[in-house]
């Protein structure tokens, strides 16, 4: 498609989805919509086991919105604005593939919250990440304030969004924003090398403890116990259950089908 901003890539079973926006990857609402196709493509790939998202170049990963247009929000425009934003993020989050972050460079504002409802974090080691949403006036709009607490806790988060700073991929490390940093040169293959690693266990079970575990964080441990047993069960039905038993019993390497 003529203009595209966003490329897919098929490597295995992985797909790379790569946000190339000069200068900044801002998040507008035309790179949102193809963003979303992008999407509902990926979740019909059956050949698609992992989700990789990252921006173009080293400096990077993705800005949030473009900020002269916040200028034209009154209350009814700035209420429309998140409401759609929410959706996108909502179809992200409920992608049934595991989505991987790789984080290759400044990870701000809706950057973060982009990066926040990716299920695992590799950031190189140049990058920085924050939500600065503060510094105008404003509270993060794509789900900053309700996803970094429940990422990193209450009061890295607050610390986070009430001060606007960026913090380095170190930081980010320590305090658990990110699960992995590593040289810039080497984010990609380490992207890679996981979402392999992801793709040798079942599929079905690896997107059962996906939604299990993501649902789980707004229920009770009662509600959430519950909802596990009944993953559990399905997947007692399923040929790739019985074939990652059988290739464990006969020492061998599963060969799972997704089925």
């Amino acid at each position: 498609m003529q203009g595209e901003r966003i490329n897919i890539e098929i490597v295995q079973r992985t797909g790379i989805l790569t946000i190339d926006n000069p200068p900044a990857n801002a998040m507008g609402p035309e790179l949102r919509n193809e963003f979303s196709i992008k999407l509902t493509q990926i979740s019909k790939d059956a050949g698609v086991w992992t989700l990789i998202v990252m921006g173009a170049g080293e400096k990077f990963f993705m800005a949030g919105a473009d900020i002269p247009g916040l200028l034209k929000l009154d209350r009814d425009s700035g209420l429309k604005r998140v409401q759609d934003i929410r959706e996108f993020f909502h179809q992200l989050v409920c992608l049934e593939q595991p989505v991987i972050a790789a984080i290759n460079g400044l990870c701000l504002g809706g950057g973060l919250e982009v990066a926040l409802a990716c299920d695992i974090r590799i950031a190189a080691d140049h990058a920085k990440v924050g939500l600065p949403e503060v510094n105008l006036g404003l509270i993060p709009g794509g789900g900053g304030t309700q996803r970094l607490p429940r990422a990193i806790g209450p009061g890295w988060a607050k610390y986070l969004l009430c001060t606007g700073d960026a913090i380095s991929a170190q930081q980010a490390l320590e305090i658990g924003l990110v699960q992995k940093v590593v040289p810039l040169a080497s984010l990609k293959e380490a992207a890679l090398e996981l979402a392999a690693k992801i793709n040798s266990k079942g599929p079905l079970a690896v997107r059962a403890a996906k939604k299990v575990a993501s649902e789980g964080l707004d229920l009770t441990l009662e509600e959430g116990l519950n909802i596990e047993n009944e993953a559990f069960s399905k997947l007692c039905a399923t040929q790739d259950k019985n074939e990652g038993v059988t290739a464990f019993l006969e020492k061998r390497k599963p060969k799972f089908q997704c089925k």
